[in-house]
């Protein structure tokens, strides 16, 4: 029987993958947090825990009839982003997948009431959210990547169901797994003439007070492992538009037992800002007793 070994909100957000003087530049001569922050959650997580395969929830692969997960036996090549090219181009990556894992995921999509569709054409495009992660967390490791969209069309429930079928997929499996929710927070974006101003990591420059507020308040709900008051308040998150609707973190949450999941999460990076975006990186370590199996029971909730 396969089990979660620990899940996490992690940032994956351009930034990073910059040079460090250029980092150092944009951010008033200090380091953003978020790098030591993933190369400490690397050397105490990513080389140390037993587990055989990394499932990324990514936030930037948006799809519209269903959930799609990667099947392919292997992924390799080189990554240039099309949104921001000047800081993610030519980035090698290489690495196993898990095909078996997809195909148990989609087998189990009906009866969670979704769909979920594995694809190992090798012209798919792989996504920042996974590859930024990989080479902080996953080069060198030889351990096995895939990842999963985010359907646009989806609604919490929707993405709350895809998250169940993957933890059932899981459960079904021999497999041991980290699920990373690679996204952001609250995410608006200042316009182009003035986002310049607020490049700095201070989360003073995040959007609005408001937003701000509302993620600071859900990451002392996950200190705390309140994860059922993190989605009661969905409709009023979705006011300060989380990234991807939060897709990410919602899909995660269907896979560790939703509302009955009361792991505390362990900051592995500052609270910072992003051109107005939240981003931080949160960690779930596997509780004593295990992550909560995926709760059926919830299917017919609207």
């Amino acid at each position: 029987m396969g089990e979660i070994v620990g899940v996490g909100l992690i940032a994956h957000v351009p930034t990073i993958m910059l040079p460090e003087d250029v980092r150092l530049d944009i951010n008033e001569g200090h380091e953003i947090s978020l790098v030591p922050g993933l190369e400490k959650l690397r050397k105490d997580v990513f080389e140390t825990a037993d587990y055989d395969t990394v499932v990324v929830v990514d936030s930037h692969w948006a799809t519209t009839v269903e959930f799609v997960i990667n099947s392919h036996e292997r992924r390799s090549g080189k990554f240039t982003s099309e949104e921001l090219p000047r800081g993610m181009h030519g980035v090698p990556f290489d690495y196993r997948g898990d095909p078996e894992l997809a195909r148990l995921a989609e087998s189990f999509a009906e009866k969670n009431g979704t769909w979920i569709t594995p694809i190992d054409d090798p012209d798919l495009p792989v996504m920042y959210a996974t590859i930024n992660l990989w080479k902080f967390l996953g080069e060198g490791l030889d351990k096995r990547w895939l990842s999963i969209s985010i359907c646009q069309t989806a609604t919490d429930e929707d993405m709350l169901r895809a998250g169940r079928a993957l933890g059932e997929a899981i459960a079904a499996s021999d497999r041991k797994v980290i699920i990373l929710a690679s996204g952001a927070l609250s995410h608006t974006f200042y316009k182009l003439r003035d986002l310049r101003k607020h490049e700095a990591s201070d989360p003073s420059h995040i959007f609005t007070p408001g937003a701000r507020a509302a993620d600071e308040e859900r990451l002392e709900w996950f200190m705390a492992g309140d994860h059922a008051r993190v989605l009661e308040t969905m409709p009023e998150f979705h006011r300060f538009r989380p990234e991807a609707m939060f897709g990410h973190w919602l899909v995660t949450a269907g896979a560790i037992g939703e509302d009955r999941c009361t792991a505390p999460g362990e900051m592995y990076s500052e609270y910072e800002n992003s051109i107005g975006t939240g981003q931080v990186h949160v960690w779930f370590p596997r509780p004593a007793e295990g992550f909560p199996t995926p709760n059926n029971l919830t299917l017919s909730r609207e």
